[in-house]
């Protein structure tokens, strides 16, 4: 199993700062609705501890749990793309320590720092193509013919 990397751990040292500037720490109780699907997607968090489910609304039924996210992971990239709505709602399991970014500042260092935007979007991208493959590997557990493959 590899070690999860927060975004911290992947910027440039001397990038790190710029970020930190524009972060402020939250404690986030338990049942706290962060965001909610087709919203606008103004900031993103980075969890230090607790858990945060995401969903995705299913007409006529409570939504639907996708993903739990936990320690050191990315919680928001919608963000980072226009049109800079949700793709899905996120609500907090339990009391949630996060370090929180407003998305409009982190887009503007982006533009101004290409170094940054880089490893920024870098990021991104592989948080999102490693949710992708999960997703995948779970869909193949529930309606491929014989599973993924995957030893349990």
């Amino acid at each position: 199993m590899t070690t999860i990397k927060n975004l911290f751990d992947e910027l440039p040292p001397d990038r790190r700062r710029r970020l930190t500037d524009v972060a402020i720490e939250v404690s986030l109780p338990r049942a706290t609705r962060l965001f909610e699907e087709g919203r606008r997607a103004d900031r993103f968090w980075i969890i230090r501890s607790g858990q945060v489910c995401l969903d995705q609304h299913v007409p006529g039924r409570r939504a639907a749990i996708v993903e739990t996210l936990g320690r050191d992971e990315l919680l928001g990239w919608s963000w980072l793309f226009p049109p800079y709505l949700w793709h899905l709602g996120a609500e907090t399991v339990g009391p949630v320590e996060a370090v929180e970014f407003d998305a409009r500042a982190v887009r503007d260092l982006c533009e101004a720092d290409p170094v940054l935007g880089r490893a920024v979007y870098r990021y991104v991208a592989k948080t999102v193509a490693d949710r992708l493959h999960g997703t995948r590997t779970r869909l193949l557990d529930l309606y491929g013919p014989q599973g993924s493959g995957l030893d349990p």
